[in-house]
Parts: structure tokens; C-alpha cells; sequence
């Protein structure tokens, strides 16, 4: 019999054992201490049994909070405790989801868990009508939720609580235990609008089980696991072996943040439509000299439609004999996907460009139509020439022709060319509107110019980096 156990049967003793009617009040508090215990235990207990419980979603398991919570329910409920044990256990809960939780809510933070989750659920809903999932799916997802549930409302203060009126003898460990922090902050709220919607499902729903439909729908709409989690990757490598890495922050600009090359965005805002709505679209050379915002553009194009289904994934240029791998990761998912190479140029020795060429033209292994190339370079062939490579070479003719015919792989070229000295001042006046900065017109004129004579010459780039010393000097 566990010690929480003994304590409640001797206060029943106690209070079986009043015959006082002068004793009334001290028996109510007795009766009243023990249905807390009773009910804080149970509450715990729930819980752990609840953890135990999952099944669609028991990957949630090995999450690195939920595990630490299962070890503190774990230890408070055995029969041996000792009050420094207690705190560790507690504390290292604390720690590991402050640190992970940029959501504050310990109930935030498993519905997020939920949303993100890799599962036999998701994979089905983000493919399938919802009434074509197997009922015996949704059934397990329904007890699965309840169960969280549970598990998301166990308060900081219900462990307090009964710690407190079932293992503490001495006053110092009363205060130790009760001043342990609490995870009860304020309630989440994301940037995503998708996001937050179905938190508020969650949050108004009578019990989590109803919301079994509109999780599936979230999943329809925006992936699963990290595919819905972020909008930007990056491919890398350790140890030899290529993943997807979610980008926490991209960058956040907008198409409304970038002054000029309207035409040329245009090209690239029409084809990145037509790819969403699964019609024909191409890959995507964005060509030109350096600051004029070719990648800005892509980066923009992200912001843009990331709601309608749109990822990014940055393949670096020594990572593109990855491409296979690259593909295998999302050609089942059904979200649109831009695999974006900036500042693409090979030398001419390179060999890495003959795998672009077999992905682009396309291989024995078929690219999946739901991606797309957008690259960004400042060499319109994207291959260094060279005279003594042309001499070197017998067929010199033919050797030119594979090289040149790299960029020609590209249906779309747009090219961004610097502006003119009108062209850039219109842009610093742009950018100075936007901010909101106060200067007089012949002045900006004047200022704007004396930089891009000292520094890197006209161009979007130059101008922004003139306005950031200009807002600076202005506040």
C-alpha cells in the first residue's frame, strides 16, 4: 500500500473515531482534506493512465516534454518518495518545456504536438476524403484526443496540491514543494491564421474528441508532421546523411515590401499560380545583375502563398547530386513544393552541373509534379567560360552546347538588370515612404546618389542599404 494510501485510512480512522459534537468542524476539515487527496490523485492518476493509453498518437511519447512528464507522474505516484527527487523530477519537466515551448501553455503545447504529428491519421487525411479514413482509425483518434486531453489539464497546481497533503512532514518542504513554478501562462497565439483556428477548436470544443474532423482538415490542408510545422527547409548533411531541417524564422518579406521589377515578378507570381492549381507550370531562372532582387522575389513568392499549400526547400549548389533523396521526401506529400538554388554557377570543371541537366530534362526517376526549380544566378549560360577551355576540348563546338544548353532547361528566364540612375531613385523614394522617414526630395536625391557612387553601385540592394543608413542618421 502506497503512503498516500495509509495517510487517507488513518484520517478516516480519525474521523470514524470523533463522538464529539464539539469535534463537528475539525471533522469537516478532515473529511474535506481527504476528498482532496482523493480527487487530486485521481486526477493524476487519469493522466498517467491516459499517457499509456495512446495509440494513433503514441509516437507523442518520445516527444522530450510528454516523456518528462511521464517520468514525474511516475515518480509522485510510486510509493517511495524523497522530497529532493520530487524537486529534480519536477524541475527537469519545467526546464525541458520552457525550453522547448515557444507556445507558454503546457495545453498549447500538446495541441501542437497533436498538429504536427507524423501518424497513421495524418498521412491518411492529408490524402484522403475524411469519410474514407477506416472508422476503427478515427475511433482509436477519438479516445486518443480524450486522453490528451486529460493529460493537457493536470495543473501544476493539482501536483502541488497533492504532494502537499500526502508526503510533506516538515514546513521547509511544504514551501520547497509550493513554490515550485507553475506552466499555467497566458494562452498561445500564433502567426499562422490556420493555426490559430484550430486552436480555438480545441479551446471551445466541449471535449477534444469532437474535434477528430476539423484535425483531419487541418492535416488536408497543411501537411503533416514538419511539412505543416514549417513553410521554409534547408537541405543538409551529417555524418553523410541528407534531411529536411525546418527554417524557424524565415524571412518574413512580402511582395508589397519590394519596389519595381514589376513585370519580371509578375512572371514569376503567373507560373508559381498555375503550379498551385496543378496546371502546367516550369522551372524558373531568375537571371541578372547582383542586388536586384532575385531572390528576394522567391523568398517573397513564399510569404505570399504559404496558405494556399506553397514550401520552399534551399538546395545548396554542392547538395544538388542529392536531388533523389530530396525528392523521395516529398513526393507523397500532396502541398506544392519550390526547390530554390541561389546564386547557381558552376565552374567550368564542374560535373555537378550534368546532374542539374538529368533533373531538369528528367531522368529514369520521374519528377513529381508537385515541384518545381526556381534558381536565382548572375551568369546567364550558369557555366564559366573560359578560351582555353575551348581549345583544350577536340569537339569544342559540342562542348559549348552542352553548357549553354543547361539554362536553356529552364522554361522560364527572367531577367532583372540594374536600374537606371530614375529607376533608383525611384526605389529609395519607395523605400523611403514605406518607413515613413521625413527628408527633403533634392536632398534624398543628392544622398542617395553620393552612395551608390562610393559603394556598390545602383541597384534595389545598394538603395535599401542607403535608407537603413538613412533611417539611422534620421532618428
Amino acid at each position: 500500500m502506497c503512503e498516500a494510501d495509509t495517510s487517507i485510512i488513518n484520517l478516516q480512522k480519525v474521523c470514524y473515531n470523533f463522538k464529539n459534537i464539539h469535534d463537528v468542524k475539525l471533522v469537516y476539515i478532515i473529511k474535506r482534506k481527504i476528498g482532496v487527496v482523493f480527487m487530486t490523485k485521481n486526477k493524476i492518476m487519469d493522466a498517467k493512465i491516459a499517457l499509456d493509453s495512446l495509440s494513433i498518437y503514441r509516437g507523442l511519447l518520445q516527444d522530450k516534454v510528454l516523456n518528462k512528464f511521464n517520468g514525474l507522474l511516475e515518480y509522485i505516484l510510486s510509493e517511495e518518495k524523497e522530497i529532493s527527487t520530487i524537486i529534480n523530477t519536477y524541475n527537469d519537466f519545467y526546464y525541458c518545456l520552457t525550453s522547448c515551448n515557444s507556445t507558454n501553455t503546457f495545453k498549447s503545447y500538446i495541441i501542437n504536438c497533436i498538429l504536427f504529428d507524423n501518424n497513421v491519421f495524418s498521412k491518411d487525411a492529408e490524402i484522403k476524403d475524411f469519410n474514407s479514413i477506416h472508422n476503427c482509425i478515427k475511433s482509436a483518434v477519438d479516445n486518443d484526443l480524450l486522453c490528451l486531453e486529460k493529460i493537457a489539464l493536470l495543473s501544476a497546481e493539482d501536483i502541488k496540491s497533492y504532494l502537499k497533503e500526502t508526503n510533506l512532514q516538515w514546513d521547509f518542504e511544504i514551501n520547497a514543494i509550493m513554490s515550485l513554478p507553475t506552466w499555467d501562462f497566458e494562452d498561445y497565439t500564433s502567426s499562422n491564421s490556420q493555426i490559430n483556428n484550430i486552436l480555438e477548436e480545441f479551446d471551445t470544443a466541449e471535449d477534444w474528441s469532437l474535434c477528430t474532423k476539423n484535425l483531419a482538415d487541418f492535416y488536408k490542408e497543411n501537411g503533416t508532421g514538419i511539412f505543416a510545422k514549417y513553410k521554409g527547409f534547408v537541405w543538409e548533411k551529417q555524418d553523410k546523411v541528407g534531411r529536411l531541417k525546418g527554417i524557424e524564422v524565415p524571412d518574413p518579406i512580402r511582395m508589397s515590401d519590394l519596389i519595381q521589377y514589376d513585370s519580371e515578378r509578375k512572371i514569376v507570381i503567373e507560373n508559381t499560380i498555375s503550379f498551385l492549381k496543378g496546371n502546367s507550370a516550369n522551372n524558373v531562372l531568375l537571371y541578372g545583375d547582383r542586388g536586384t532582387g532575385k531572390s528576394s522575389t522567391v523568398k517573397a513568392i513564399l510569404n505570399e502563398y504559404y496558405n494556399e499549400g506553397l514550401r520552399i526547400i534551399e538546395l545548396q549548389k554542392m547538395f544538388i547530386a542529392d536531388f533523389s533523396e530530396v525528392i523521395r521526401a516529398i513526393k507523397s506529400s500532396h502541398l506544392k513544393f519550390v526547390i530554390f538554388i541561389d546564386d547557381l554557377a558552376f565552374e567550368d570543371n564542374e560535373q555537378n552541373y550534368t546532374a542539374l541537366k538529368a533533373v531538369l530534362e528528367g531522368g529514369l526517376e520521374s519528377t513529381p509534379k508537385n515541384l518545381v526549380i526556381y534558381a536565382t544566378s548572375n551568369r546567364r549560360h550558369l557555366i564559366k567560360e573560359t578560351h582555353s577551355g575551348r581549345e583544350d576540348e577536340i569537339h569544342s563546338s559540342d562542348a559549348m552546347q552542352e553548357k549553354l544548353s543547361l539554362a536553356d532547361r529552364f522554361g522560364i528566364t527572367v531577367t532583372f538588370l540594374s536600374p537606371d540612375q530614375n529607376k533608383y531613385l525611384e526605389i529609395v523614394e519607395g523605400m523611403v515612404k514605406k518607413r515613413g522617414l521625413i527628408i527633403e526630395k533634392e536632398q534624398l536625391k543628392k544622398q542617395a546618389l553620393v552612395w551608390e557612387m562610393r559603394y556598390n553601385g545602383r541597384s534595389p540592394r545598394t538603395a535599401k542599404q542607403f535608407v537603413d543608413w538613412l533611417e539611422g542618421q534620421l532618428n
